[in-house]
């Protein structure tokens, strides 16, 4: 037995020592490294110019699975060893009604549990929330599943992007209950979610759960809380938290400037915006592309345009570190669109293709909106086929901006017909796109129409918001609709509609239009009970209201409550008070108003200047007058017809006809229009001057305009020409008159005749009175009168006799020509005739009264 024993040992120690001593024994197989490296795969198609660019992602396969797996598998010809990129390609490939799950159950691959957050990360990047909710619910499912942190962060990142937060909120308890620890990132998605619907309270408190947590919030969270203050408006919030950020030792990077910057930008709080910008200048951290951006837009909307092109331009040259994008362009062209320069719009869309920049759909409605702004439907109705023909589909923006274009060119049955468009191109119209075609409407007289659409957009479930109140109360004053202002107003209080300052202005601006003087008045009093802040526009409405109503003291009134309140004043209402001085004689103050006005650094235009004309025109102040034409020119003020015809006018009333024909010149070198009102004070100085060689001259350029010139003007003219003794030269005018249609009327005739009397052409005369007839204009018994008295003292006998005979026939002839009358009237007629011809007698006050006596007996 012991020697058994010993021989076991001896065996055993032999054994031991043939046996290696740091021998490892591994059971477990050796895992495949490259299984979740990323790959990526190129696609180049150089005739249609196209390219693609994949990332591929194997993931653990059939010869990285358990061994167990392998031989439950093999042999079976329905299981197949796809790659994770091949899965998440066929779920997407196929909708939600097919077997996706049958799909997963054929995927060898579904064994290795390693393979799921990858999948999860394929299918999330790509944005399907309905493909990646069905394959989660699978996972879950799934025998070897184990609840990943990870994977609920994927998950409540993608449910954030798709705004569904109380998804995202249900995930966040969900990975609770499988015992899965949130971590940063997960607060982080989590705050982010939030962020996006605006619920910035909702962020907060979940920043306030992680630090309950013990989990320390890194620079992403602070930049997520920051953007969720931020989007929502509250600037402030958003500020707190930046400083709260850098008191906790988490420095601000770049990202965190961008987010404070938009921040200020949603807030409107545009100047603080560019203070916050010049406090990054004095870091370390470097502006980018999106900064840039985001000044330009703050520039724009401060009207700092000049300081946006500098930035622009900066841009663009080859040193520059941030090279424009398509966002910097398209800020740009939105800049031109809103000073209205359409050409520069052009400009900057062509300079951006040249640039080698793909335009996005919102630069081509900033385009269209441009186009549409100034009433360019051509233009507008192109870019709107570009965006088709480049592959873009138009949205809603599109649709109602090419509306709006048509509206504005005065075509709104072309703007109903893109907004039926919209309906068959399965886009839903919104209320700017109502409210666009209501101002199609309303803007071209068409109420009717206009109130309709009202109607209809509430049978869609639309319901109007200020902008359609104050879009039909415009339509109202244009249309001189005073009732349907009533109407619309109390179609606003039904619906629930509150009136802002905006509103009130349109309201208070249509009565004024229709003359309601007292209802723009009591509206204003009820603008002030209701503490609504009346702002500059409705002080200007007000003041200028009352100027063309003539109620100049109301006028002044307003002007005062606009100073007490520090509103500042416009150039309109500078120019209404000055006119309301004027009009009441108080010179000295509508000086002072000017002097103001000019003190305050609101440069008058040329507006302004005229209603000083006019004050100097009341006065008979030709001198002042006239060094106000000298400051203008200095001031590099373009002037207009209209203050030329004041200017005239004081020259004339100051006797200075010779300043009058020298503007006249000028007028003609700076190509201004010559109206009818700047024809008569030329004449009017032509007959002070006695220059008949310059009257005559500015028949050449009268007679284009000879259709739309006033008869005053042109019977001023052919008194002139004829008081110089140019007959034949009046006569002619006289028939270009007749050519052009021009007004001729009873005055003009006489005018002819007189200065014919005048010159002793009584055959003339005689003519001109027969016209009068063909024209149907009686000629008065004092034309007749006044002939039979040149016959009688200046024509000589034989003369004479002609002249009577010839008044006394065309009297017969004249009551001879009178329809339905008997034959004593015929007699009663040629008895007259003779005793003209006999007696010579000046031609009797004779009617058609006497006829009609005689007929009776």
């Amino acid at each position: 037995m012991a020697s058994t024993v010993s021989h076991c040992l001896q065996l055993a120690g032999a054994a031991e020592s043939t046996r290696p001593r740091n021998a490892i024994i591994v059971c477990k197989k050796k895992a495949n490294e490259s299984a979740f490296k990323e790959t990526k795969q190129g696609f180049v198609d150089y005739d249609r110019g196209q390219h693609e660019v994949s990332t591929n992602i194997t993931g653990l396969r059939k010869d990285d699975i358990p061994a167990r797996y392998r031989l439950r598998v093999a042999g079976n010809r329905f299981q197949m060893d796809w790659t994770v990129s091949e899965v998440a390609d066929l779920v997407l490939s196929i909708t939600l009604h097919e077997d996706i799950d049958g799909l997963l159950n054929r995927w060898v691959g579904r064994f290795a549990r390693k393979n799921f957050p990858v999948l999860i990360k394929e299918l999330t990047q790509r944005g399907s929330i309905e493909h990646c909710n069905h394959v989660f619910r699978w996972m879950k499912n799934q025998g070897n599943y184990c609840a990943r942190t990870d994977i609920y962060n994927m998950m409540i990142r993608l449910h954030a992007r798709h705004n569904r937060i109380d998804q995202a909120r249900g995930l966040f308890f969900e990975m609770q209950k499988w015992r899965c620890k949130p971590d940063a990132e997960t607060y982080n998605a989590l705050i982010n979610a939030h962020g996006r619907a605006g619920q910035w309270r909702w962020a907060m408190n979940i920043m306030e759960d992680m630090l309950r947590a013990a989990i320390p919030p890194s620079r992403s969270t602070y930049n997520n809380l920051i953007n969720a203050c931020g989007s929502s408006g509250n600037w402030k919030e958003a500020l707190n938290v930046c400083k709260k950020m850098t008191d906790n030792g988490v420095g601000p990077d770049l990202v965190t400037h961008n987010i404070m910057l938009s921040a200020f930008k949603s807030g409107a709080q545009y100047s603080k915006a560019l203070s916050y910008f010049e406090l990054i200048k004095g870091t370390h951290i470097r502006p980018d592309t999106t900064t840039l951006n985001i000044v330009i837009h703050c520039l724009v909307k401060l009207q700092q345009y000049d300081k946006a092109i500098d930035i622009f331009n900066s841009m663009r040259e080859k040193k520059s570190e941030c090279d424009p994008d398509v966002v910097t362009f398209t800020s740009i062209i939105h800049m031109y669109s809103t000073c209205g320069q359409v050409d520069n719009c052009e400009a900057v869309f062509n300079m951006m293709l040249a640039e080698g920049l793909k335009p996005n759909i919102v630069s081509y409605n900033a385009l269209i909106g441009a186009y549409a702004a100034c009433g360019m439907e051509n233009e507008a109705l192109q870019v709107f086929n570009e965006i088709k023909q480049n592959g873009f589909r138009p949205d809603i923006v599109s649709y109602t901006s090419l509306l709006n274009a048509y509206g504005r060119s005065q075509k709104p049955q072309k703007a109903r017909e893109v907004f039926k468009m919209i309906k068959r191109n399965n886009l839903k119209p919104n209320i700017v796109s109502y409210n666009a075609l209501i101002d199609a409407y309303g803007s071209n007289g068409m109420l009717e129409d206009a109130i309709g659409i009202l109607r209809e957009m509430e049978r869609d479930g639309i319901q109007p918001n200020v902008v359609s109140i104050c879009t039909l109360l415009a339509a109202c004053g244009r249309c001189s609709q005073k009732v349907k202002i009533d109407t619309v107003l109390s179609a606003a209080e039904m619906r629930g509609i509150k009136l802002n300052t905006i509103a009130y202005n349109s309201a208070i601006g249509s009565y004024i239009n229709v003359g309601e003087y007292d209802k723009a008045i009591g509206l204003y009093n009820s603008m002030r009970k209701k503490k609504i802040r009346a702002d500059a526009v409705t002080y200007t409405v007000l003041i200028s209201g009352c100027c063309k109503m003539s109620k100049y003291g109301e006028a002044l009134s307003f002007m005062e409550e606009m100073m007490h309140l520090k509103l500042p004043m416009s150039k309109e209402v500078y120019s209404s008070v000055i006119c309301a001085y004027s009009k009441q004689g108080q010179i000295i103050e509508a000086e002072s108003t000017f002097n103001l006005m000019k003190s305050s650094g609101c440069n008058p235009d040329v507006i302004t200047y005229t209603a000083m004309l006019d004050a100097y025109n009341a006065t008979e102040n030709w001198e002042k007058s006239y060094a106000l034409f000298e400051e203008m020119e200095a001031n590099d003020i373009r002037l207009d017809t209209i203050a030329c015809a004041a200017l005239m006018r004081a020259f004339n009333k100051g006797g200075q006809p010779g300043k009058v024909l020298s503007l006249a010149e000028t007028m003609r070198e700076k190509e201004i229009p010559l109206s009818d009102t700047i024809f008569f004070e030329m004449v009017s100085a032509c007959s002070l001057l006695h220059d008949w060689k310059t009257a005559v001259d500015i028949i050449k350029y009268i007679e284009p305009s000879l259709p739309v010139i006033s008869s005053g003007c042109l019977n001023l003219f052919l008194h002139s020409l004829g008081k110089s003794g140019k007959i034949e030269t009046m006569l002619k005018l006289f028939f270009k008159m007749l050519a052009s249609g021009a007004d001729v009327n009873f005055n003009t005739y006489s005018i002819l005749l007189k200065n014919l009397l005048s010159t002793g052409n009584w055959r003339k005369y005689l003519e001109v009175l027969q016209w009068m007839e063909d024209a149907g204009i009686h000629p008065s018994h004092k034309m007749y009168d006044d002939l039979s008295s040149f016959s009688q003292k200046c024509c000589g006998a034989e003369n004479a006799a002609v002249i009577r005979e010839r008044l006394a026939l065309d009297f017969f002839i004249k009551l001879v020509s009178h329809q339905g009358r008997s034959i004593f009237s015929y007699i009663f007629a040629y008895s007259k005739w003779v005793s003209v011809r006999l007696h010579r007698y000046s031609v009797p006050r004779f009617t058609t009264m006497d006829v009609e006596e005689l007929d009776g007996t």
